[in-house]
């Protein structure tokens, strides 16, 4: 069997899918043209958020039987499709989860002290001590749109910080630790809402100015979850207006994303879509993506 690695894959996991018997060719920065050409001849592909897999180069790929995806989301996958093909679509949903967590909740306090703005100004050679006063984050409450593995290790964190963990999940019922409540409870609630969904039609700008209306005066909003998930120009309004006191990113609409106008604002931080990006993350993706190859050809 013969699998194509589109994405970069822990060298570990390559070696592990070779020592079961599988061709494995690594072409982690291959573009759609050379897709288009290549992936007839392969079995398998591997991939991560940078490649997409869409219905023309699924026809392409007659001898296709698995796709990996090193990671959560399937948004860059025309899941259903592959599927009406025969494909096999997989992913690592745990593998990423307490990286995607730590930078959740490394926001938070980024966003409730200004750390980047700080240093910033630091390095401009100022001493503006009076410009940047915080809050604190005990007695302040989390709003999670969604609380699934990721949102509810946020949750587990943002507890030993003395915050109120709510979240509305239409997909869960319970979970320790999280209070369930409708979305409008979180938009009226939360000092800090944070977003842990896929891309989907029902997820779609699920804050957006009509949402922004009803949130809490004040609020801090991270993603870092899925783009698409916030509208960035509802977004940049609502900071503006001084409705949103602050935001931090980590994922758009867009990917890449390169000079978007919410970026003009003081009160915006983010990133360039990392929040699985730790060495350690890496690691178990890379484990859990060989095991999936090498389980399904051997149950073939």
């Amino acid at each position: 069997m013969k699998v194509l690695i589109c994405d970069a894959t822990a060298p570990a996991a390559l070696e592990a899918m070779s020592a079961a018997g599988i061709e494995v060719v690594n072409k982690p920065d291959v573009t759609p043209d050379e897709l288009m050409e290549m992936l007839p001849d392969y079995h398998g592909m591997v991939v991560r958020s940078r490649t997409k897999v869409r219905a023309p180069l699924i026809d392409v790929a007659t001898n296709l039987k698995v796709i990996v995806r090193g990671g959560v989301g399937l948004d860059n996958i025309d899941v259903e499709y592959a599927q009406s093909k025969g494909i096999t679509v997989l992913n690592t949903p745990a593998a990423s989860t307490d990286s995607v967590a730590e930078l959740t909740v490394g926001y938070v306090f980024a966003l409730a002290r200004r750390i980047p703005q700080m240093t910033a100004s630091m390095k401009a050679g100022k001493w503006e001590k009076k410009a940047f006063k915080g809050s604190e984050l005990a007695g302040k409450t989390l709003g999670l749109v969604g609380a699934g593995r990721i949102g509810r290790a946020v949750a587990h964190r943002a507890s030993a910080l003395g915050m109120t963990a709510i979240a509305y999940d239409p997909y869960v019922q319970a979970a320790e630790g999280i209070e369930m409540v409708t979305l409008d409870e979180v938009f009226s609630q939360a000092d800090y809402i944070s977003l842990h969904v896929p891309n989907t039609p029902e997820t779609r700008n699920i804050i957006d100015a009509k949402a922004i209306a009803k949130i809490k005066d004040g609020v801090r909003i991270i993603n870092c979850g899925r783009g698409g998930t916030v509208d960035e120009d509802a977004l940049y309004d609502a900071i503006l207006a001084g409705k949103v006191a602050g935001a931090a990113l980590d994922v758009y609409a867009e990917e890449p994303n390169k000079g978007h106008k919410l970026y003009s604002l003081d009160r915006v931080i983010g990133s360039p879509h990392v929040g699985a990006a730790t060495g350690e993350a890496q690691g178990r993706v890379g484990a859990e993506v060989a095991e999936k190859i090498i389980g399904f050809f051997r149950d073939k």
